[in-house]
């Protein structure tokens, strides 16, 4: 029986403990107190009592925290014992229907545009060698600047799937282009919220997967993307992209992904000195953890802080 939980909000596992009838302690265990966690684990392991480790939304280590805690569990010479969880890999791959084969996990890309940039073309370059399809984690408030990302860096008509709160009351799974992808995004308002995982498909009729940008490929999004630039120096976005569409007779999605790339690569040039460059899940940035850390939360008796 598990005595102890060491859980990543410990206000959101106590519901769950709660609801099954548990009486467990919990302590908390998140990305930002790893080395306070792993001492408080160790030790509860070392006075014999059975330890169980959870994340809020996920697997614990994938994504998420409990990579340390496990590490320091197993080199401590204690025995862990794995129990199959959620994970939203292989819940959107499994409901996607894109290419069969292997996949490369990347977890969350860096916040910052330019080396979000830098990283994507690092990693679609591995995915294409490997002949897999790209997966990859995002958080709430950058999924819109990183789907444009993605039609800029694959091209508009690229195949991807994007599951939205997968497994909890207001699932989305989208399939469709890149381009489709940013008007199904900004179709609700509401759709910007919750926890985002993206698939890439291979492009068609190459297993391998070609170059994620062809020479025509640059060379369009680079002629489309002067006239854009010049345009919203004077113009609202939709006056922008419509006036480009009848200029160029390019598609409209097209055009309105490049718009959104561009005004997310200037828009946040002055929140880049506040963002952490870094491929770490936020606790923060999911709808279901607290705005502050766990460590926020008034402790419960029994805690160990």
């Amino acid at each position: 029986m598990v005595e102890v939980v060491a859980a990543e909000d410990t206000r959101v596992t106590r519901v769950l403990l709660r609801h099954v009838g548990s009486s467990a302690q919990t302590i908390s265990a998140h990305a930002h107190n790893q080395a306070r966690a792993c001492e408080a684990v160790l030790a509860h392991l070392q006075a014999g009592r059975a330890v169980a480790l959870v994340s809020d939304a996920g697997t614990p280590a994938i994504s998420d925290p409990g990579n340390a805690i496990v590490a320091a569990a197993h080199e401590a010479g204690f025995a862990v014992t794995p129990i199959p969880g959620p994970t939203a890999v292989a819940t959107l791959l499994s409901a996607a229907g894109l290419s069969d084969g292997p996949f490369l996990f990347e977890g969350f890309l860096p916040a910052r545009p330019k080396v979000r940039d830098e990283r994507l073309a690092r990693v679609a370059a591995a995915a294409r060698a490997a002949g897999a399809v790209l997966v990859l984690y995002e958080a709430p408030h950058r999924i819109a600047a990183t789907l444009a990302a993605l039609a800029a860096q694959f091209g508009p008509e690229r195949r991807i799937a994007v599951g939205r709160e997968l497994t909890k009351a207001y699932e989305e799974v989208f399939r469709g282009t890149a381009a489709q992808a940013v008007d199904w995004l900004t179709a609700k308002p509401e759709r910007v919220r919750g926890e985002f995982v993206v698939a890439i498909d291979r492009a068609p009729g190459d297993p391998d997967g070609p170059e994620p940008r062809t020479t025509g490929h640059a060379a369009w999004i680079d002629d489309h993307d002067r006239l854009l630039i010049r345009l919203l120096e004077d113009l609202p976005p939709s006056r922008a992209v419509k006036l480009a569409q009848e200029l160029t007779g390019a598609p409209h999605r097209d055009l309105y992904a490049r718009t959104l790339a561009l005004r997310a690569g200037a828009g946040t040039e002055d929140d880049e000195r506040d963002e952490a460059d870094t491929n770490d899940s936020d606790p923060a940035d999911a709808d279901t953890r607290g705005a502050g850390g766990a460590d926020d939360a008034p402790a419960a008796d029994g805690d160990v802080r």
